[in-house]
């Protein structure tokens, strides 16, 4: 679905203060209802993890974590069952899963004597059932399983919905026995016969299962598209949750927008028109 900039500023300015719940994104829909959920979480996503960046420099100074650590070992012993670290995330408008990582980091640094390695790390926050102590091991989990932009889980379902957008791209394709060559490194889809889009010809097609806002496209443009703009020509990218229509404005230039796949395509040896 494309967006004006004014309708996608006016989303982004509602969900300024939200935070990464089930809860806000059933409001976000109730308030939004003519945009599709999927829509509306890559937004949110992405805008809440604008926000993170800004503050993330506040909330990683060895004063700040020490502050979470010792208030999470406080308010714990007073209650081992309540989610400590998913309030204390709230009360300082931090994701919930960065929230745990720090804390879990801590806490093995204070066990080990020595920070923890990544591999570690990492393999507790997908595993909280390797972290020795079970109480933190549930604090952990119950923040990773209440973030919809961060953590683990939030990983792995993003990796899922790219991977599923790229093979019905192909799908797509072979369906209109469109010859291609998919490539494990971008872009998605080189077509061995050139396409036509809109009067536009088309090299290679790029899979987006996300919002293209401005500052995605602004960073896509600059480390990918042009890029291949250079090696292949002219090419396509499909933002399948939708973009700000004022950024489709390099068509002229070899770099065509879409919000799903084409229905109409014309190639070198016949034209078709699917509706």
């Amino acid at each position: 679905m494309k967006l004006v900039r004014a309708e996608y500023q006016e989303l982004a300015k509602y969900m300024e203060h939200l935070r990464p719940t089930r809860q806000c994104m059933k409001m976000l829909k109730e308030k939004f209802s003519s945009q599709s959920q999927s829509t509306l979480l890559s937004i949110f996503s992405q805008e809440y993890q604008k926000r993170i960046k800004r503050s993330h420099a506040r909330h990683h100074t060895a004063e700040a974590i020490e502050n979470y650590y010792q208030r999470y070992l406080s308010e714990v012993k007073k209650n081992l069952t309540a989610p400590v670290l998913l309030e204390l995330a709230n009360e300082v408008d931090f994701s919930p899963s960065l929230m745990a990582r720090m804390v879990l980091e801590r806490y093995l640094q204070e066990l080990e004597g020595t920070p923890p390695s990544k591999p570690v790390l990492n393999s507790m926050l997908r595993e909280p059932s390797l972290i020795p102590d079970r109480f933190l091991a549930n604090q952990v989990y119950q923040c990773t399983i209440n973030d919809c932009c961060y953590g683990p889980l939030v990983d792995c379902i993003k990796h899922s919905i790219g991977q599923e957008h790229e093979i019905l791209l192909r799908d797509m394709l072979r369906e209109r026995n469109l010859s291609f060559l998919g490539y494990d490194k971008t872009p998605d889809i080189i077509l061995e016969v050139p396409i036509a889009v809109e009067g536009h010809v088309v090299h290679w097609i790029e899979s987006k299962a996300s919002f293209g806002d401005e500052y995605s496209h602004r960073s896509y443009l600059h480390d990918q598209f042009w890029s291949y703009w250079n090696r292949f020509g002219p090419g396509l990218v499909i933002y399948w949750h939708g973009f700000i229509e004022e950024l489709d404005c390099h068509r002229e230039r070899g770099i065509l927008l879409k919000d799903c796949f084409p229905l109409d395509i014309v190639t070198l040896c016949h034209s078709s028109s699917q509706s």
